[in-house]
């Protein structure tokens, strides 16, 4: 429905509202198709079914810039939307008709804490995409800050004191949930920003057209269909710290090797190989350890939380490093070097927070304990 709305606007207000009611929709699917995952997949099977889904959540991110190029140089940018329509009518029919229904204790909705946490995050990143046009001093920017951290610690407070809160703050004293949704946000704040300045990239300095452009990040996007799934069957044998930092070390490396710059496209083949198999590798198991590391009956809130904690990340992300590229001249100057340095920095975050991630057990059972040891 948002899709068709989207479709037919015929003003940016119009198109942005739009937008928002597509996001909400998003916002509704994406932690329930994890919560479902983890609830169909036992847990020696887990990790290979959060390969395939990330393999395809993730190779959705990265081939948006190629098929929406083809859509957009073919048809009209409206297609971006309307192409969406019979996708939706189809996934409707699927989830009907293949998918069983799974539930989990029943909650009240935080309505409070949702309203606090949205308005905390929107105060930040309003401050942070002004901070290079009203100016960092200014007293937009420093209302929109002070605002946000207020709100974040209204939010804290709320949720301390709730007894059905939106997130239970005592799960992050178990140190894999808190260490994977570390990881996620970093990866998602690299990912994000990545796809948004390369794209651009190849169009402002190779003068690619939309579809090309979209082409030439294929060597990145690739690797996700190819790689993500062995990934998910490593996650069973092997864990997911292993990979979470191998990952993510791959990627700081690639992200740096971007970073150095280049007017031949051949010089970016390798490094965005190896960024791609460093995302394919670090995405599964982030997500696995992520959902995976609270008891059974949490599986809902913790996908929820993973998948919320991944999206602040990139927009985070893009609203930091994007005033970092325009305070450093854009494509023009050193904008696209220290942003794309700026993903490098990030990644080797994400590596770092991976290393919290406990070794994986050999146990059928779903890990519990991990909140007691969390707190010892």
């Amino acid at each position: 429905m948002a899709s068709v709305i989207c479709a037919l606007a015929t003003s940016l207000p119009w198109l942005i509202a739009a937008r928002a009611l597509q996001g909400v929709g998003a916002a509704v699917v994406m932690p329930l198709a994890m919560g479902l995952l983890g609830a169909a997949f036992p847990p020696e099977r887990r990790g290979w079914a959060t390969g395939a889904f990330s393999a395809v959540t993730g190779l959705a991110v990265l081939g948006g810039p190629m098929i929406g190029g083809a859509v957009t140089e073919g048809l009209s940018w409206q297609w971006i939307f309307w192409i969406n329509v019979p996708i939706g009518a189809a996934a409707i029919v699927l989830v009907l008709r293949k998918i069983p229904e799974s539930t989990g204790p029943v909650r009240r909705l935080d309505l409070v804490g949702a309203v606090l946490i949205s308005l905390a995050v929107l105060g930040l990143v309003w401050g942070v995409v002004q901070g290079e046009t009203a100016g960092w001093s200014s007293a937009e920017v420093l209302g929109s800050f002070a605002a946000g951290v207020v709100l974040l610690a209204a939010f804290g407070v709320r949720e301390s004191r709730s007894a059905e809160p939106m997130i239970p703050l005592a799960y992050f004293r178990n140190r894999t949930f808190t260490a994977a949704n570390s990881a996620g946000f970093f990866l998602s704040a690299a990912l994000f920003s990545a796809v948004f300045f390369l794209s651009q990239y190849m169009q402002v300095v190779f003068g690619s057209a939309p579809l090309k452009a979209g082409l030439q990040l294929l060597p990145w996007t690739a690797t996700l269909f190819v790689v993500a799934p062995i990934s998910g069957r490593l996650i069973d044998r092997v864990g997911e710290r292993p990979l979470v930092v191998i990952g993510m070390v791959l990627q700081t490396a690639g992200m740096f090797w971007v970073s150095r710059g280049t007017s031949q496209y051949g010089d970016l083949v390798l490094p965005l190989v190896i960024t791609g198999c460093g995302i394919s590798l670090a995405m599964p198991a982030a997500q696995s350890a992520g959902v995976g590391a609270l008891p059974r009956d949490a599986v809902g809130i913790a996908s929820g939380v993973y998948s919320m904690t991944r999206q602040l990340g990139g927009v985070a992300g893009v609203a930091v490093l994007g005033s970092v590229f325009a305070s450093a001249g854009g494509y023009a100057g050193h904008g696209f070097t220290r942003a794309l340095a700026g993903c490098g920095v990030l990644s080797l975050l994400g590596a770092l927070s991976g290393l919290g991630i406990a070794a994986r057990r050999r146990t059928d059972e779903p890990v519990v304990t991990e909140v007691v040891e969390g707190v010892r």
